[in-house]
Parts: structure tokens; C-alpha cells; sequence
């Protein structure tokens, strides 16, 4: 399944890249970068992704996150960090933490662009940045992410695209 997911995920890169390149016939090159930001400028443009933004400079993954991609991010919301126990949050934007801290964000993190439309119905396996799998759950009550649900689906930017959900994906 895993396999099938990934092949799904690459023809529809394949696909839409044939698109983009179409649509940079009609219009300047340079014109078509401009219009798009990168997934960091996107969520920092979103008031209610300012905790995350905060959390992936504390983590020092501003770079990682404006690389070329592409990247699909499953972006937790304000009041989604606002859900972790007390605590939780300021303890993990410790210095000392750092480390913690990168592998929580790169829970939220999976290689290639994932649209929702290329998610198949029943469960896939992913395999985030961290290394670790998290579950993609698509059912007729919509799509859920290592357990959180997915509240807003496709903000396309320039290196992948953000899936807003519910509640910051733990490790195991």
C-alpha cells in the first residue's frame, strides 16, 4: 500500500509538472515563481500558524522547509499547540530541547507533494522526515493525519503543499 501511495504521489508530480510547464508557456517564468510562496512564507502569512512558524525557527528547520521539495506538510494550528498539556510547548522550545523539538516537526513532514485527491480511501503508511511512519486515514468523515484531522486540505505553494490539522502529531 505504502508502494502505491508513493506511485500515486509521483504520477501525480509527473502530471502536474507537465501542467506547470504548460501553463509557463502562457505566462513569464519569473511571473509564475513570484506568485507562489514557499511553504515558511505561506504559514508565516497565517496568523494561525505563528506557534508552528515560532517552533520550526526554534528547531532551526527554517532552511530545510524553503528547500526546492517537494514537501507535504500537515501543519498543526495555534490552537492546536494550545492543546498539548501545559507546559508542553514552552519545555520544547528549550534550547536544551532542540532536538525533541526537530523530531515532533518532522513528524509533520513527508517527502514528495501529497494533493488530497491523491490520497486513496482506507489507511496508507507514510514515511515523514523523522524517519518514522505516521498513518493517513482517508474515510467518508474526511481525512486524519497521525490521529489529527485534516480541517483544511491543498494550500499549494512554491516547494509542496500544507494540510491544516487539528493537533500536533506525537511520536509513539
Amino acid at each position: 500500500m505504502k508502494t502505491l501511495f508513493a506511485s500515486v504521489a509521483a504520477t501525480a508530480l509527473f502530471i502536474g509538472g507537465a501542467g506547470m510547464a504548460a501553463h509557463a508557456d502562457h505566462h513569464m517564468e519569473s511571473h509564475d515563481k513570484h506568485e507562489k510562496k514557499d511553504i515558511v512564507d505561506t504559514a508565516a502569512s497565517n496568523e494561525d500558524f505563528s506557534t508552528l512558524v515560532a517552533a520550526v525557527k526554534a528547531a532551526g528547520l527554517i532552511d530545510a522547509l524553503k528547500a526546492e521539495g517537494p514537501y507535504t506538510v500537515f501543519a498543526p494550528t495555534n490552537a492546536a499547540f494550545d492543546a498539548l498539556p501545559e507546559g508542553t510547548l514552552d519545555t520544547l522550545l528549550m534550547e536544551e530541547n532542540v532536538g525533541q523539538l526537530q523530531a515532533i516537526l518532522k513528524l509533520h513532514v513527508v517527502s514528495g507533494k501529497i494533493k488530497s485527491k491523491d490520497i486513496a480511501d482506507g489507511t496508507t503508511e507514510v514515511e515523514t522526515l523523522a524517519g518514522d511512519t505516521i498513518e493517513v486515514t482517508k474515510s467518508a468523515d474526511g481525512v486524519t493525519a497521525g490521529g489529527a484531522d485534516v480541517v483544511k486540505a491543498d494550500i499549494y505553494t512554491s516547494n509542496g503543499v500544507i494540510h491544516v490539522i487539528d493537533s500536533v502529531i506525537l511520536p509513539q
